[in-house]
């Protein structure tokens, strides 16, 4: 069977026709068009069919692509708000200064990516005058997401407008003593002026995503008004290839984020080459966006393009550059007149009769610069209509020309992402076409100068009333003022603090608990954010659901299948805690938004996110130090943690080295705490440094990273006196017993593994007459971080002794470390230890087995520890070679 237009069977066969003759009668009307009047012509009279029924609330499905010209007609575009010739003119100020500060810093061999700005250029300028809205005005302003590789421009609109001098042009690049400029944007190396890090490609855009979707859950909680705060995301077209760059598009256009807007830079290339050479990069984009839900606005071609349009009565024009692959037009964009008239305009006689009413500078403009993302009008156009949408995301595509401006030998060309200087005459030609007033004498020391109309003159003004107009600088970080939050009530770590007594719990349980209780706190408890990768239940945290609530923006519109049970599935507007799905990266995106609301909107909050150890730092750490990079705080917690307390789940779920990755962030605090009342200490002590009081000469930019696990143990009470040894990572838990001269040993363990060497301590003192203290190795990073800084201040000069040391001086014996983690994570702080150093570890892959099965497969378990201390002691004399032996012969190793 096949429908009226003889097509194979489809899903509209299985809809009832109630007019079948009025059915055939539209389709042979079709028929009839196609083949009379072309199939082109047929196609346009489908799509202006499929425009009218959407306007007249038909529901249809929308075309995924249009044809390859601006969205918006000209006809229809909006009057420029503003001067577009002082514009021009202050635009053009900030493409030399941009340019000459590579240029000069290539002396000192720091380099510089001069292209992605001079592409991009009307893109920034023009929603800095019109659009971006500063912190100085009413609510937290805009977030901006600025392309990396175009920060020299940001840097000269900067010194534009008088934050920036030369001095800091030329130390671009360079710490000078803290009078730098950082490459790429980077809040900890320039935080007045840099919010957000965004040259790890890919994590801008999905950042932008969920720093709208949190702008949206402040105001859903009622804790901060950001209707008037849009995040705008600047992004390459080649970077939209990596995988975060597309991830949460649907989250957007799910959630109705009206509040966010890409702008992606289309000039065809990517850093060795096309994007797409074989195909259209932009069509490609807004196939996706739109197959997603997101308003997609096109800005193309420039203004030179209309002739062009108006004289394509047949729409060979209009098809002719659908069919051009990118790279072609790339090559357009630097051939000869000649060349584009065979090549192009020679595909079909029409095209041929078109290109002969235009003359050849007519040609050489369109394809040489004329570009939707060149002018200001365009760009106004696209941001105007972004703005105005409301129900959806919108992504401008607007098509540039990268190196646009810099002249023949820069445009378009494959090599420019790599091209880090302008000669003295591409200079003055550059200056030419820009119309700036440089005399020939400037370059006289053989350096391109910087330029400036002067801090009074017309262009500076209006720069910075305009600025004034949106409220203020942009980009620019504001560190609002913001009390320190109270101190919760105690009897929340109270409750860990006294221990369980022979009731038995994970150490995940027990941070879940923890938390529970302090978002019952009045004072602070709302300022928590729960954040989980639907993993919830696993961690014991499903009570949760029904009083936090999950947050929705569309709160909840079906009745949940659990609604007759106490812990039900409940989502809410004002919900609390973010449950994500499955997407570790999405999880971190909004750990970041919220571990950064401080100085985004001048409220504090406390993130925790918690999750599948194995999937934290190996699945998400470039976002880790992203987090760093952006000075967040926060808990970031790794449940079911170590190599072999999740059983059964084999090679990919058996996390033995987050902690080694963990220690590369200078910003992350590591714990492995390994009784409840640690963690208590741990996160008491976290709340203090980052969101209380913070000791003198401490960071409080920094954020917790805390490993727990799904072992169930009875938990004790907390000792007396071991509050400090739990904050810098190791305590002596218990001491060893046995004969009066009976040799003696120190185990240090983390974790988990504590259980392993309190058990072996009584064999060694049951079986062998061995003493063994038993330390609590909270932190191996913290230990790590103070010696280090100890060291350091050593070179200058001032005489201080490791924490570590310290705290093992005169301990008698070697020391045996041992954890649920590799032997480099203990072995971290081995040369800081001055007694005879071991460790034990669970370094390879993982595999499903049971717990002891896996602990002796990795030589971690009591009687490993044994046998290890015992070969220890046999070293020193202090226990004969055959107790090794008969050691593990004994214990079946």
């Amino acid at each position: 069977m096949t429908d009226p237009v003889g097509k194979l069977p489809s899903e509209l066969d299985q809809l009832p026709d109630r007019d079948a003759e009025e059915t055939a009668e539209w389709a042979a009307s079709l028929g009839a068009v196609a083949e009379h009047a072309g199939p082109h012509r047929a196609a346009y009279l489908m799509r202006r069919t499929l425009q009218h029924a959407e306007k007249a609330g038909v529901a249809l499905p929308r075309l995924l692509e249009t044809d390859y010209v601006n969205t918006i007609p000209t006809a229809a575009e909006p009057a420029l708000d503003g001067d577009e010739e002082m514009e021009a003119r202050i635009t053009a100020w900030n493409r030399w200064n941009a340019a000459a500060m590579v240029t000069r810093g290539s002396r000192f061999g720091v380099g510089g990516h001069i292209a992605t700005f001079a592409s991009a250029a009307w893109l920034y300028e023009t929603g800095f005058n019109h659009f971006f809205r500063g912190k100085e005005g009413d609510g937290s302003g805009d977030q901006l997401y600025i392309q990396g590789h175009a920060s020299p421009g940001i840097y000269a609109r900067a010194f534009l407008d008088g934050r920036l001098t030369e001095a800091h042009l030329d130390n671009f690049r360079q710490e000078a003593g803290g009078n730098g400029l950082p490459s790429y944007p980077h809040p900890r190396r320039l935080p007045w002026l840099w919010e957000f890090p965004t040259v790890s490609m890919g994590l801008g855009p999905l950042s932008a995503i969920y720093q709208a979707r949190f702008n949206r859950y402040l105001q859903g909680r009622g804790i901060k008004d950001t209707s008037n705060s849009h995040v705008w995301a600047f992004l390459g077209d080649g970077e939209m290839d990596e995988p975060e760059s597309t991830a949460a598009l649907a989250l957007a256009s799910r959630e109705r984020l009206d509040n966010l807007t890409f702008v992606v830079n289309c000039n065809l290339q990517r850093l060795d080459g096309p994007v797409r050479a074989n195909f259209k990069i932009v069509q490609e984009l807004e196939a996706q966006f739109r197959g997603a839900g997101w308003n997609v606005v096109k800005s193309l071609w420039g203004s030179a393009w209309d002739e062009l349009f108006q004289l394509d009565t047949a729409g060979a024009l209009v098809r002719r550059l659908r069919e051009v692959p990118d790279a072609q037009f790339q090559t357009y964009a630097t051939r000869d007149v000649a060349y584009i008239r065979e090549h192009f305009f020679g595909a079909e006689p029409a095209l041929v009769e078109l290109a002969r009413l235009l003359t050849d500078a007519k040609i050489a403009e369109c394809f040489h610069t004329s570009r939707g993302g060149h002018e200001a009008r365009k760009v106004y156009a696209a941001y105007k209509a972004a703005l105005a949408h409301k129900g959806a995301p919108t992504v401008i595509l607007a098509q540039t020309v990268k190196g646009f401006t810099l002249g023949k030998g820069f445009e378009s060309k494959n090599a420019n992402h790599q091209m880090k200087k302008l000669t003295a005459d591409e200079f003055k030609g550059m200056r030419d076409l820009l119309g700036l007033p440089i005399a020939d004498s400037a370059f006289a020391d053989g350096l391109v100068p910087y330029g400036h109309p002067g801090a009074d003159s017309p262009e500076v003004r209006y720069l910075q009333e305009r600025r004034a107009a949106l409220g203020g600088p942009a980009p620019a970080r504001r560190v609002h003022p913001v009390a320190p939050l109270p101190e919760p009530e105690e009897r929340a770590f109270a409750a860990l603090k006294k221990g369980s007594g022979k009731q038995e719990m994970a150490t995940t349980m027990a941070f879940v608990r923890l938390v529970k209780d302090l978002m019952r706190d009045k004072r602070t408890g709302k300022r928590w954010v729960p954040i989980v990768p639907d993993e919830a239940r696993t961690f014991g945290m499903e009570s949760l659901f029904p009083s936090a609530g999950i947050y929705s923006p569309m709160g909840q519109t079906y009745e949940p299948v659990d609604r007759d049970q106490l812990m039900y599935y409940k989502e809410a507007k004002d919900g609390q805690i973010l449950n994500e799905g499955i997407t570790e990266a999405g999880a971190m995106a909004d750990f970041i938004a919220a571990a950064t609301s401080y100085s985004t909107h001048g409220e504090t909050m406390i993130p925790f996110y918690i999750f599948y150890s194995m999937f934290g730092w190996q699945r998400t750490g470039d976002q880790m130090w992203q987090l760093a990079d952006q000075l967040g705080k926060g808990f970031i917690v790794g449940a079911t943690a170590g190599r072999t307390t999740l059983t059964g789940e084999g090679l990919q779920h058996a996390d033995g080295h987050s902690h080694l990755i963990a220690a590369t962030n200078p910003a992350s605090l590591n714990y492995d705490p390994a009784f409840a009342y640690e963690i208590a200490v741990i996160v008491k002590d976290g709340l203090r440094r980052m969101y209380g009081q913070t000791a003198p000469g401490e960071d409080s930019d920094v954020f917790y990273y805390l490993t727990v696990y799904n072992e169930p143990k009875p938990q004790p009470a907390m000792p007396e006196g071991v509050e400090e040894g739990i904050v810098k990572g190791l305590y002596r838990f218990n001491e060893g017993s046995a004969g009066a001269d009976a040799p003696r040993l120190q185990l240090l363990a983390s974790g988990t593994a504590i259980h392993w060497a309190l058990e072996a301590q009584e064999l060694l003192a049951k079986d062998w007459n061995v003493a063994a203290d038993v330390w609590s190795a909270t932190s191996w990073g913290e230990l790590r971080r103070d010696a280090l800084e100890a060291d350091e201040a050593l070179l200058r000069g001032e005489e201080r002794v490791p924490y570590v040391t310290q705290a093992l001086a005169g301990a008698p014996g070697p020391v045996l470390a041992v954890s649920d983690w590799m032997r480099q994570v203990p072995d971290q702080i081995s040369q800081w230890v001055e007694q005879d150093w071991s460790s034990l570890g669970t370094d390879g892959f993982g595999l499903s087995d049971t717990r002891d099965a896996a602990r002796r497969h990795f030589g971690v378990d009591a009687q490993s520890i044994t046998v290890a201390a015992l070969a220890q002691l046999a070293k020193r004399g202090e226990v004969p070679a055959s107790a090794v032996k008969e050691a593990r012969e004994r214990y079946g190793l």
